[in-house]
């Protein structure tokens, strides 16, 4: 019995001997494993001054005026990094009720987690803590179907996670967590997620909306909300989070009940270089960021990645004012091009979209755009003969297309892609630039219609023929050197430039628009209010052309200007982004400020590395530049934009038809200056404030595509609308600030600009020329 016993308890000894032999041995060989592990044995690991500093591609922001992001650069990683501080507390309780409930009391690893996976095979839930999720993120990669290199995975995953909680606090540690997941759809981290997903900020989410991105950490592309792919399965994950909240008391069960019956109530909002606000600004600002990093380095001698690097480029634009802009465009273009399709229908057009061109001129035009299309240099690449390339021309091939009548803008259809190129060209083209004149900064840019389908931008690649806008240029150089004022007077007659004067080789003799002449005498701005180009030609006749040249130019016409009489009417080719710089010259009492577009851009660390530094030129006095002020707020008193001030008169067709938005009933003093070119092939309306300048550019790709009657094809009916829109829709908003005000008169002004006494004069002067011709 004794014997027995002692055996027994031998036997107990060793059991307890051997378990603490295992039992250290297990440590020492978990210890082993974690040392080789951070010896790099089972792969390399990253050293400690790159867990200080992660890599991530960050995304290039721009960021307006007004302190909205107007969109990104980027190539695949469309992320920009958020602080703890800007994460609502309902996200981050959702995150650790959901995928790490001890979070805040372990070091890295969930021994109790550990354990408990271990013990059920992973049937209740995994092992993996938030750091280890972020260490794998970061620093492992996706887990590999190889048990081997799994298991040697998840030890560095357990290396790593130990490291970051101790190089980061909780915080630093849920915050990079949520910046570095992929939400799908191009949500690169959770700021990205939240805009595009909900179309706001993360600190602004509500409960369920955390709840809904939380959830899709399991799987972003299962759990895609969107109504294509599976909202169902992420109102079920959303659900299961908002469960595990109540479980964990970060909310009541009735609120969860509650919750759980809401849908999911997207508002999706993609974020893409074709799509969102201010399309034509952010593709112009990518070309010049382009420029930009070539010469400025990074202090390593290396370039700035703006795909890449985490640049915040802070703009002059507005978001509201862009907003109102590209609403404005919309608005009007879309009406303006139904009455142009009205008037271009194969039965009353048959060459459309051309008109007044012989066939093969349209051919040539055809075969121009043919090869210069994406689709013919693409095939020119892969080596196929031309012979094939203009044979797939004439395939018919599913594609979609853009259509004001979709709610898109766009419609899938077949056309050959030859067809497709006709199409295009039946559609108007715009442009309009905003810009406060005395600093020069932007505050709206819209470069066309639909940057998706129409990526030419009007604002600063095109360049046309100004028309009367112009004239002011001829009439400046006229009150400058010749000391005139907007209250002197010239014959509305015929009138000849002679041959070889001013470098011209024939006789030349404008005429007005009409083909008309009054025969009477015209006060300046009587002349510029209506456009009168005889009064036009005498002025340059007396200044000459080369004056008229020298002062667009300082003005920041860029381009060189032929110095011969013909530009009193508007030949030269400028563009809308050079016309708003040097219309601002005038509201700036005669000094150029050249347009701004970014004030700042900083790295991703807030360091400066750009500030801009105002370019200005003084041009005019501020006298002469108030007399032209004075003589362009006549168009709009008594020429050509009066339209603006009227009420609706419902017996107008045009108005009714195309002035979308009309009346504007605008009271307050306006400059402006309305611009049409021969053949109505351009309309333009360039319209002042005393802060700000907006300039509005329309016309067809080509100029054969245009309205057959000055009715539609003028600067009024084309341009002036969606100019007329913007300010209407500005002035709604008193936090713009736009002003009602009248422009700033010089004190001692030396030139007259008050025609009444003038005026009644020249009125007295006809009727006794008409007494004295009854006379006779």
């Amino acid at each position: 019995m004794a014997t027995a016993k002692k055996k027994q308890k031998n036997r107990f000894f060793k059991f307890i001997k051997w378990f603490w032999i295992l039992f250290f041995t297990g440590i020492c060989a978990g210890g082993l494993i974690f040392l080789l592990a951070s010896w790099g044995v089972f792969g390399p690991m990253p050293e400690y001054e790159y867990l200080e500093n992660p890599e991530t591609n960050l995304a290039t922001e721009f960021i307006s005026a007004d302190g909205e992001t107007l969109g990104k650069l980027y190539l695949d990683d469309n992320r920009t990094p958020v602080d703890f501080k800007d994460l609502p507390k309902n996200l981050v309780d959702a995150l650790v009720a959901t995928e790490d409930a001890r979070f805040y009391e372990h070091a890295g690893i969930d021994a109790r987690g550990f354990l408990r996976a271990l013990f059920y095979l992973g049937k209740k839930g995994g092992a993996s803590t938030i750091s280890q999720q972020l260490a794998r993120q970061l620093f492992v990669g996706v887990r590999s179907r190889n048990k081997v290199e799994a298991i040697t995975q998840k030890i560095k995953e357990w290396v790593l996670a130990t490291r970051l909680e101790r190089q980061y606090t909780k915080e630093e540690i849920i915050a990079m967590y949520f910046n570095i997941y992929d939400f799908g759809n191009n949500a690169d981290g959770i700021r990205s997620a939240s805009r595009i997903y909900f179309g706001k900020e993360p600190k602004e989410l509500r409960v369920e909306e955390s709840a809904m991105l939380v959830g899709m950490f399991k799987n972003s592309s299962l759990y895609n909300p969107r109504p294509s792919r599976n909202p169902v399965g992420t109102k079920n994950r959303r659900n299961v989070v908002l469960a595990q909240m109540a479980k964990y008391g970060y909310i009541q069960e009735q609120l969860k009940d509650s919750l759980q019956k809401l849908p999911l109530k997207l508002n999706y909002n993609p974020e893409s270089h074709r799509e969102g606000l201010a399309t034509y600004f952010r593709m112009y600002m990518q070309r010049w960021l382009n420029n930009w990093v070539k010469d400025n380095p990074k202090p390593d001698g290396t370039k700035y990645n703006i795909y890449q690097d985490g640049l915040k480029i802070y703009t002059t634009i507005d978001s509201r004012m862009q907003q109102n802009a590209e609403d404005a465009v919309t608005a009007h273009m879309k009406k303006l091009q139904a009455e142009f399709f009205v008037q271009n229908t194969p039965e009353r057009n048959k060459t459309t979209p051309f008109l007044d061109l012989e066939p093969f001129e349209i051919d040539n035009i055809m075969e121009r755009a043919m090869k210069t299309s994406q689709r013919w240099r693409a095939l020119k690449r892969q080596g196929v003969s031309e012979n094939k390339i203009r044979a797939s021309f004439k395939e018919k091939t599913p594609m979609t297309v853009f259509d004001w009548n979709s709610d898109s803008y766009e419609k899938d259809t077949v056309m050959t892609p030859l067809d497709s190129i006709r199409y295009y060209k039946t559609f108007l083209r715009t442009a309009m630039m905003s810009m406060e004149p005395q600093t020069g900064h932007v505050k709206a840019w819209v470069g066309g219609v639909d940057y998706k389908h129409f990526q030419y931008d009007n604002v600063i690649q095109g360049s046309r023929q100004a028309g009367s806008t112009f004239k002011p240029f001829v009439y400046a150089a006229a009150i400058d050197q010749l000391r005139l004022s907007p209250c002197d007077s010239l014959p509305d007659t015929q009138y000849c430039i002679e041959p070889l004067k001013h470098g011209n080789m024939e006789q030349w003799c404008p005429k007005n628009s009409d083909g008309k002449y009054s025969m009477k005498k015209r006060t300046l701005k009587n002349a510029l209010a209506n456009s009168v180009n005889t009064i036009t030609a005498q002025l340059i006749d007396q200044v000459g052309p080369g004056s008229v040249a020298t002062i667009a130019n300082n003005m920041g016409i860029s381009r060189e200007i032929l110095p011969v009489p013909a530009i009193a009417l508007g030949v030269p080719e400028v563009n809308v982004y050079e016309m708003v710089g040097a219309y601002g010259t005038f509201a700036n009492q005669g000094v150029y400020v050249k347009p701004v577009m970014v004030t700042r851009i900083e790295d991703k660390n807030g360091t400066v590395l750009y500030e801009y530094v105002p370019e200005t030129k003084d041009v005019l006095s501020k006298d002469v530049a108030y007399a032209m002020v004075d003589l362009m707020k006549g168009v709009t008193q008594g020429g050509s934009g009066t339209r603006l001030r009227h009420s609706y008169n419902k017996n107008n067709t045009v108005y009714k038809e195309i002035i979308t938005g009309y009346p504007y009933e605008l009271t307050n003093p306006i400059a402006g200056k309305t611009g049409t070119t021969q053949n109505q092939s351009d309309g333009w309306f360039m319209g002042m404030v005393p802060n700000l300048v907006t300039g509005v550019w329309v016309g067809g790709e080509e100029r054969a595509t245009h309205f057959k009657s000055i009715l539609y094809g003028q600067g009024a009916s084309m341009a002036l609308p969606i100019w007329g829109l913007y300010m209407k829709a500005n002035y709604e908003n008193e936090e713009l600030g736009i002003s009602k005000s009248d422009f700033e008169k010089p004190e001692n002004l030396s030139i007259n600009v008050d025609c009444t006494k003038v005026i009644e004069e020249m009125k007295k002067e006809e009727v006794k020329d008409d007494l004295e011709e009854l006379d006779f």
